[in-house]
């Protein structure tokens, strides 16, 4: 297996379990204002959202730094890969309870596993063909305009559906 499979394997287990975990610091923490800035702080779609964004966000730096010598278009597939993680769970979400019209918390929990995975696969074949290299400085765009609307929107949510816990 190859340094890039290998490393891209540990990136998504890192991802999994700091997903799941990153699930309950907003209540470990005694619901600390800042700390709800970058994780859930409540059930909604946008907050679960979360889950995917800063803990692949975490693993992105490190990955980057390990790997861009060996791999030089690893930068843009890895910022798309944080972007695509994290849109995919609304996506997901949403196509499923169109589908049957209600939501089943195992499934819920399957497109934050589906999104990760994914999203890893992507990063692994846009980084080996390179397709996505010429868009690093609109990813990077992309990845501060999120990080801004979760910062802004924990808090102050528009009135939206992706913005209220499902079944409320």
């Amino acid at each position: 297996m190859n340094t890039l499979k290998k490393h891209l394997i540990k990136g998504t287990i890192f991802v999994l379990i700091a997903g799941v975990l990153s699930h309950f610091v907003y209540e470990w923490s005694g619901k600390m204002r800042l700390i709800g800035l970058f994780f859930p702080i409540n059930e909604s779609v946008w907050e679960h959202m979360k889950l995917c964004f800063f803990p692949m966000l975490v693993a992105s730096f490190y990955l980057n730094r390990k790997l861009v010598s060996d791999y030089p278009c690893i930068t843009s597939s890895l910022l798309l890969g944080v972007l695509m993680c994290a849109y995919l769970i609304p996506v997901l979400f949403y196509t499923y309870t169109g589908i049957l019209g209600y939501h089943i918390a195992f499934l819920d929990i399957s497109t934050f596993f589906v999104s990760v995975i994914l999203s890893f696969i992507a990063i692994y074949k846009l980084t080996t063909s390179c397709r996505v290299a010429s868009n690093t400085q609109f990813f990077k765009l992309l990845i501060f305009i999120t990080a801004i609307c979760f910062f802004l929107f924990t808090y102050r949510p528009p009135d939206l559906g992706i913005f209220v816990a499902p079944g409320r």
